[in-house]
């Protein structure tokens, strides 16, 4: 199974699993073999591999 999702540097995307604030909205900041997400409501930022976080992605908002 492979996600087909077309995001880039300052996207806005879903993930499946909320973060510890209650929010599941983050905004891309940093692409390549990782990808760093910030959480669009207490401003923390993850970084996740890319096949992680391809699994993990519910889907792009814009």
């Amino acid at each position: 199974m492979q996600n087909d999702f077309n995001y880039k540097l300052g996207s806005k995307v879903v993930m499946k699993k909320q973060h510890p604030c209650g929010n599941n909205e983050f905004e891309i900041t940093r692409l390549g073999a990782d990808i760093k997400i910030k959480c669009l409501n207490c401003g923390r930022s993850i970084l996740l591999p890319r096949i992680e976080f391809n699994k993990k992605v519910k889907k792009v908002i814009s």
